[in-house]
């Protein structure tokens, strides 16, 4: 299956990129890209930091930035342009192509079950999310000032969308090897993603039935730290069985951070036991 799917997505990129001009490469003062750019009224672009934040070194500037074109700045741009809306459908496909082989060829044991559902943690909206901010996406994007806001409220849908989409426009430009490399870069080579992936979703839970079945009492939980603007906070959280630290982990809410932090202490009792009941 994951060898036809390659098939299909190689003949769909072959098909696709005849679709798109190709512009020289190293063009950031190249006038068709300026010229794009006026159109879109979008001001000046730093090809150069966005080459180094993606890793990657774009052909086709104007695929690129259509796959940071949300449909909400439309409204700014003449017919020429489409949201990047068709490029994050073609992502998605790259996207779970790939994760399903990265997946298949490293744990050989995994039962299909298994891998379908470590696959879904990798690829949902969440994860997805946090990679695009890690990479400061959003600095990038073209938005209206509605869409900004509503990132700064938490929105985990554009900057997915925005992660895929950027997925798509790499495979067209660059072709599969190179879409690979940028999910192995970001995603799939990140151990705390991965190992969040393959472990339950409800660390917490976990953590206090470890603690009952030992007598432990029930986990505590102390925010250590709040930091960042309002619109970005982090907290970080350590959780006690007893009176003995068992881990600690940050996240973008207190929920988070909780079950970061429960996810630390049962990665420590696991290799090996932390914390022993009390005689």
């Amino acid at each position: 299956m994951v060898e036809l799917e390659f098939r299909v997505l190689t003949g769909l990129g072959k098909h696709l990129k005849n679709l798109f001009p190709f512009h020289p490469r190293s063009t950031r003062s190249h006038p068709d890209v300026q010229a794009l750019l006026s159109t879109l009224e979008a001001g000046t672009f730093d090809f150069t930091r966005f080459e180094t934040t993606i890793g990657y070194r774009p052909s086709n500037w104007k695929l690129f930035l259509e796959s940071l074109l949300h449909r909400s700045y439309l409204q700014y741009a003449n017919s020429e342009w489409q949201s990047n809306e068709r490029l994050e459908f073609l992502g998605d496909a790259v996207l779970n192509c790939l994760v399903a082989e990265h997946l298949y060829s490293s744990y050989p044991s995994m039962e299909e079950g298994d891998l379908t559902k470590v696959r879904s943690r990798l690829v949902n909206r969440k994860t997805l999310a946090l990679r695009a901010r890690d990479l400061r996406l959003s600095e990038f994007m073209l938005l209206s000032s509605s869409a900004v806001q509503s990132l700064g409220s938490g929105s985990e849908s554009i900057l997915s969308d925005a992660f895929e989409s950027l997925i798509g426009a790499i495979y067209l430009d660059g072709g599969i090897d190179a879409a690979r490399e940028f999910l192995r870069r970001t995603l799939l080579l990140n151990n705390a993603v991965i190992t969040s992936a393959l472990m339950d979703d409800n660390y917490k839970s976990g953590l206090l039935e470890y603690s009952q079945a030992r007598s432990l009492g029930v986990p505590r939980y102390t925010i250590l730290r709040e930091e960042g603007p309002d619109h970005d906070r982090r907290f970080t959280v350590e959780v006690f069985l007893g009176q003995e630290s068992c881990g600690i982990g940050t996240g973008r809410s207190k929920k988070d951070a909780e079950q970061a932090a429960a996810a630390h202490a049962l990665e420590k009792i696991n290799t090996p036991p932390l914390i022993q009941p009390s005689p």
